[in-house]
């Protein structure tokens, strides 16, 4: 130990940021010298499913947990949620305790929220409120501290989740920030946040106008993961796709959901985008169906816009999820101008090997003169000897590159 207490301040920093935050604290107990070590790390990291209670901290803790109605218990196991209520309190405050004695910068903080799928729809009692006055705390020190850099606030809601206050948008030293399961509803402009690099939304409640807000008042932005779609963003029927990716003029890696494009009047896709996305090297389409209407005119969008594209990702969707007045036809004949002069990666995965999704890969492999690798995942519903005919097909195709190294393999296979 005298060896570690010898090491420079910025060291053991980084090594108390490798614990649990519960061991960082515990450190205190080594020593006088020690104790007081874990109040300048930078990086904080909370779970709630981390946090464990005894028998008698949840009878301590839930004295005041209000009794539900009768109706809701026929469907709620009680002793689990008063179980989950402790945890909650014991996490706040552990987060209260640990803000209030911290002394340093913080440049990073996750907060992860539990959520038991295990229980049925009826069970919505543990689940994070929309006006959670706790959090709200939380996010309001940070806000005044202003050091943060990297925030990741995933509360694991399967409905409508938390309302992320105001003082979310004060945070203008943010280089990275990760919202998942949560509602943001203010109609007023935000403020810019002009370093962040990385942002990541996922099952973000809020409206397709305030969507663009947000990314409107992000110009650095170069990484974005926007898994949010029709069920959870609210259109008014009159902001188009061209308006979505005006806000990303210089993105570099984009990985978002089909279903985005039923928030964007998708009656008026164009055929290509008013300006090119020229800095994006990266796309990852999640939730694609060539059957869909549009699912196959907004992916052609994208290659048209994307004259440097390098790696092209698809995650396809299974056509029996569809609704008839979806499902949509095409040639590949209407594609045929689609040039990838960067492309050197193709991802399928969740290939059902449909003959539009073949047709589509033999389209890229004759499009693409500098693409080295192209990888299959087949979905387990395959049959067994269907990667090797599906190979044998690819490496028959006209092929544009001389170099390109086919694979085809199923999902679950290692």
């Amino acid at each position: 130990m005298d060896m570690i207490s010898k090491l420079p301040q910025g060291i053991i920093e980084t090594i108390l940021c490798l614990l649990p935050i519960k061991e960082a604290v515990r450190t205190s107990i080594f020593s006088r010298e020690w104790r007081y070590h874990w109040t300048k790390i930078p990086k904080l990291v909370f779970i709630e499913d981390a946090f464990q209670v005894s028998a008698v901290e949840v009878a301590e803790l839930t004295d005041e947990l209000p009794e539900l109605p009768v109706w809701e218990q026929m469907f709620d196991n009680p002793s689990k949620r008063e179980e989950l209520f402790a945890k909650r309190c014991k996490l706040f405050n552990a987060i209260n305790q640990v803000l209030l004695m911290h002394q340093g910068p913080i440049c990073e903080f996750t907060l992860i929220m539990e959520y038991d799928r295990s229980f049925d729809e009826f069970n919505h009692s543990m689940q994070v409120d929309r006006t959670c006055v706790e959090i709200d705390r939380i996010i309001l020190h940070l806000s005044k501290k202003n050091t943060i850099k990297k925030l990741h606030l995933d509360f694991n809601a399967c409905y409508e989740g938390y309302k992320l206050p105001i003082s979310l948008f004060s945070l203008h030293q943010l280089t990275d920030m990760f919202l998942s399961d949560c509602t943001i509803s203010h109609e007023h402009s935000f403020n810019e946040f002009g370093c962040l690099t990385t942002l990541y939304l996922e099952c973000l409640w809020t409206s397709e106008k305030t969507l663009l807000r947000i990314l409107s008042s992000c110009p650095s932005l170069k990484r974005l993961t926007l898994e949010s779609d029709s069920s959870t963003i609210s259109d008014s029927g009159h902001t188009t796709i061209d308006n979505l990716f005006e806000c990303l003029p210089v993105i570099e890696h984009l990985s978002i959901s089909f279903f985005i494009v039923k928030c964007f009047v998708p009656e008026r896709l164009p055929k290509e985008l008013p300006t090119a996305l020229v800095h994006l090297k990266y796309l990852s389409l999640n939730h694609v169906c060539f059957i869909h209407i549009y699912g196959l005119r907004f992916l052609a969008l994208l290659i048209r816009s994307c004259p440097n594209l390098e790696k092209l990702k698809l995650v396809m969707y299974s056509k029996y999820w569809l609704d008839e007045v979806d499902m949509g036809s095409f040639t590949l004949e209407d594609y045929s101008d689609i040039v990838l002069e960067h492309l050197n990666e193709l991802e399928i995965v969740e290939f059902t090997d449909a003959e539009n999704e073949l047709d589509f890969v033999k389209l890229i492999l004759a499009k693409s003169p500098v693409l080295k690798k192209v990888r299959i995942f087949s979905c387990s519903a395959s049959e067994e000897d269907e990667e090797s005919r599906i190979s044998e097909v690819l490496l028959c195709s006209p092929c544009a590159s001389p170099v390109v190294k086919i694979v085809v393999k199923r999902m679950n296979s290692n």
